[in-house]
């Protein structure tokens, strides 16, 4: 199809799709999915080869925040049965994060919920991270901890942290009916802020919040200018308790074409297939890592994923392998470049540069999925690690 052909040509050339191009692939047909899942295979591996990279997460402080993010079991207000805690001390979380490690995470995610942090927050991050590095000098760490003030990514970059993850998550435009209490510019100062210290830049989506197929584009045509190195795609969890507790719209082909439409964006950007992958990819699950070359091994922040054996196995079987300490991930131009900021060598726009608007006309509307294979609504009655005792996931 004339569609994909030129989609695979274009990512090959790092050269950025039409608006137009990657709504189609967003409204290509079930018969045509398998061709899609192809062309974008070709692309991801022209970049990254075979190689699956592991990531994991370490929850440094769960629950009590402020912000009112309507997809989130920590926000203010949630009637989610999590577990809630304060901050884990540096011996608690090196050794969260050494279980990652020994099972083939090349990077540790540090991750506290809130609005940001405070000085001394950094501070008490600092010191994590130096631990975690003092046990595991080639690890790459990533911190996660909301939005930064002036000089906290730079105090973060002088304690060892290699990244900062901040997530646009939905488009500028419907960011509003998601989160009201900060606000989309906010987010993307933070993941500028990050790349001025010299972080490699981690910012991606959350789909299946009832978003259409014109903001899923907008999202990601913003992530493209934004040029964070790596891009996760989360799949909404509906988690009781929360206001999209009852929002299932994702398939697994769905989820499919949202990841194909990212890789051919995002062609030699680490995309990470995230959250909410067991339970809307389901048994597509290996059908994904030809489209992702990252994925986080085993539990998120407050819901557990599969065993890190599982994904182990999975990786394996479908002809991948985990990518080894000793080979860096990005492509040579990405990682010559210091990743982020000029990293495309022009082709993305100038820094910062704005996304124009999408226009009206180049609406589509998103394929109907398959009777076969309609989105479930009763896979999640959310399953908690350490809900009722004081173990922290994935501690």
């Amino acid at each position: 199809m004339d569609l994909l052909n030129t989609l695979v040509d274009k990512g090959l050339r790092r050269e950025l799709p039409t608006r137009d191009e990657a709504l189609a692939v967003l409204a290509t047909s079930d018969d045509e999915l398998l061709d899609v899942v192809a062309a974008a295979g070709k692309v991801r591996r022209q970049w990254f080869g075979r190689r699956v990279k592991l990531n994991y997460l370490v929850n440094l402080k769960s629950g009590l925040c402020p912000e009112d993010c309507s997809y989130c079991s920590q926000r203010l207000g949630s009637e989610a049965g999590i577990l809630k805690y304060t901050w884990l001390k540096p011996d608690e979380a090196t050794k969260a994060a050494a279980a990652g490690v020994a099972g083939g995470a090349k990077r540790v995610c540090l991750v506290a919920s809130g609005r940001g942090p405070t000085d001394r927050d950094v501070d008490r991050v600092s010191r994590t991270i130096e631990a975690i590095k003092g046990e595991h000098e080639d690890v790459e760490v990533c911190a996660c901890l909301g939005l930064l003030s002036q000089g906290q990514a730079d105090r973060l970059r002088s304690a060892g942290a290699d990244a900062y993850n901040h997530n646009l998550n939905t488009s500028e435009g419907t960011y509003g009916e998601i989160t009201t209490t900060h606000t989309y510019a906010d987010r993307v100062d933070t993941v500028q802020q990050a790349q001025a210290a010299g972080l490699s830049a981690c910012s991606g989506l959350i789909a299946g919040m009832g978003e259409t197929d014109a903001d899923l584009v907008d999202v990601v045509f913003s992530l493209r200018a934004l040029d964070p190195d790596s891009v996760p795609v989360n799949f909404l969890i509906p988690i009781e308790g929360t206001p999209l507790a009852k929002e299932w719209h994702l398939t697994p082909q769905r989820c499919l074409r949202i990841l194909a439409m990212v890789r051919f964006v995002c062609p030699d950007v680490e995309v990470r297939l995230a959250g909410g992958r067991e339970v809307h990819l389901r048994s597509m699950q290996p059908l994904a890592l030809n489209l992702a070359n990252s994925i986080f091994l085993g539990d998120y922040l407050t819901t557990e994923g599969q065993s890190g054996q599982s994904d182990l196995d999975m990786i394996k079987d479908a002809g991948f392998e985990v990518e080894g300490a000793d080979t860096t991930t990005l492509p040579e131009h990405r990682a010559q470049a210091g990743g982020g900021c000029g990293s495309h060598e022009g082709s993305c726009g100038p820094c910062g540069e704005a996304p124009e608007a999408a226009p009206e006309a180049t609406a589509v509307a998103a394929a109907e999925p398959s009777e076969a294979l309609t989105a479930r609504t009763d896979l999640v009655a959310v399953r908690r690690r350490g809900a009722g005792t004081d173990l922290a996931p994935n501690a």
